[in-house]
């Protein structure tokens, strides 16, 4: 058998394969409530094969939200909608996770295809932003946010607390904080958009802080026996990384020292002089050697799409479990091609029953043959 279709035990959750399909955005809500396109979208992802479905990046508060399309779970009543969510993925043979976030100085913007820019000034569906320090993003992000006050950094953190317990509530066995992607968590850790003096700021130790305290807050409230992860930005790829890597390798350590189960290690993008290599399996070697450096178990993304590089990376212990986004929403049993591509005896069993059925390569007595 393939790597990518053995199990995977973390905690008291196993997923019946190393495939995972990561947060993606549907920017399909209204006021923070899933709409009719959330429940079938990742039932969807489930029936195709994935042995986890981590729901989009759900603000902790509105103000969080990345756009006004943005899922959240900031009130009780938006609970049901991630219930239904949460039970239709479970109900399809993966693990239901989600994540959970504050979209900091990067909020208040418009859906990616009207603009993906912040939602202009004296536009009523924008809204005022929060970050660590009163720095603008820059270019299509050029709202200036308020600069948090020490009451503002506990709010938030409530918030983070509040969400996880409604997410847990909702059904959901498997929480990721977004501490990455220059959102709120991942600019208190850079040096570029953190620049203030107080404890938030300054040192390594310093600018982890919110991270760390907020990861504790949650772990408190967050049972022991289902997984508790995180996606963190531990390269920027602006020239620094050098000195940027080591910090947050640090910071990983320190987290995973603070009951973190697993980090699915990402790119910081806090800073536009951020000049990824893109290419087939780039961030591979990323996370390899976070892997070797932090010794706990590490997810990652990014440009693993060929089905021989995404077994190669379990296979080889880069990764323990491989996030495929792109390639799912292409094709929702995108796991019935890997196992294809990858020669397992039987691919159509990575389906459901109904589909199975039909595609299976067993043509036995009575069995119906293929159309």
């Amino acid at each position: 058998m393939a790597a990518l279709f053995t199990p995977f035990q973390l905690k008291d959750v196993t997923l019946r394969n190393r495939i995972a399909i990561p947060p993606m955005c549907q920017y399909s809500a209204h006021e923070g409530y899933l709409s009719d396109w959330h429940a079938p979208h990742y039932a969807s992802m489930a029936r195709g094969g994935a042995g986890l479905v981590i729901v989009e990046a759900t603000a902790v508060s509105p103000e969080g939200r990345i756009t006004p399309g943005c899922a959240g779970l900031w009130e009780d009543g938006q609970i049901e909608g991630m219930a239904r969510v949460a039970s239709a993925i479970k109900a399809a043979g993966a693990v239901p996770g989600i994540q959970i976030g504050h979209a900091g100085r990067k909020a208040s913007a418009n859906l990616p295809w009207e603009g993906d820019d912040h939602i202009a000034e004296g536009d009523r569906r924008g809204w005022p932003t929060l970050a660590p320090s009163a720095i603008a993003f820059g270019a299509g992000l050029p709202k200036v946010p308020g600069e948090m006050t020490l009451d503002a950094i506990a709010r938030v953190q409530a918030d983070f607390v509040a969400s996880a317990k409604r997410a847990l509530a909702a059904g959901f066995q498997w929480l990721e904080l977004h501490f990455a992607h220059g959102y709120l968590a991942q600019s208190f850790f850079s040096p570029v958009a953190n620049q203030r003096t107080d404890r938030y700021g300054g040192s390594a130790e310093n600018r982890g802080r919110f991270l760390l305290e907020t990861l504790a807050a949650v772990r408190a409230v967050w049972p022991e026996h289902l997984p508790l992860t995180a996606r963190f930005g531990v390269v920027e790829y602006d020239g620094h990384d050098d000195s940027f890597y080591p910090e947050a390798a640090h910071l990983v350590r320190q987290m995973r020292d603070g009951g973190l189960d697993l980090i699915d290690a990402s790119i910081g993008f806090s800073t536009l002089n951020s000049k990824a290599p893109w290419g087939p399996g780039f961030f591979v070697p990323v996370a390899a050697r976070l892997k070797h450096d932090v010794q706990m178990p590490v997810a990652a993304s990014w440009c693993i799409d060929d089905p021989h590089m995404a077994e190669k990376a379990v296979a080889e212990g880069s990764m323990d479990l491989v996030l495929i986004a792109r390639a799912h929403l292409a094709n929702p049993h995108y796991p019935y091609q890997l196992a294809i591509a990858l020669g397992e005896e039987n691919p159509a069993w990575t389906l459901p029953a109904p589909y199975a059925h039909w595609l299976s390569r067993y043509r036995g007595p009575g069995k119906g043959a293929a159309q």
